[in-house]
């Protein structure tokens, strides 16, 4: 019964694990104001290898915009018009899934 109730268990644990859209979603959220790698590896739970993969792939699609601090050498990202109209797909999506 034990063994069961550990595959349950492992089972839910799986079920948990986010999908590459889930993470672009959350990137997508978070930087609907502008802000920082920090912040979205922080927010969306990231490692910096990670965030900077999505980050490439979000921009090359154009759901993404960088911008770059002249004075500082920072750069923050915003959530194109065109990742919106993703997150909005997105979530009527996941609502259908529900």
């Amino acid at each position: 019964m034990h063994k069961a109730s550990s595959t349950s268990l492992h089972y839910s644990t799986y079920q948990r694990k986010r999908s590459d859209i889930d993470i672009m979603a959350d990137i997508l959220k978070e930087a609907k104001r502008v802000t920082r790698k920090t912040r979205l590896m922080l927010t969306c739970n990231l490692s910096y290898r990670q965030l900077e993969n999505y980050l490439s792939l979000l921009l090359e699609m154009g759901l993404l915009d960088s911008q770059s601090d002249e004075w500082s050498n920072w750069r923050s990202y915003k959530t194109t018009s065109k990742g919106s109209k993703f997150l909005n797909t997105y979530s009527k999506l996941k609502i259908l899934m529900s």
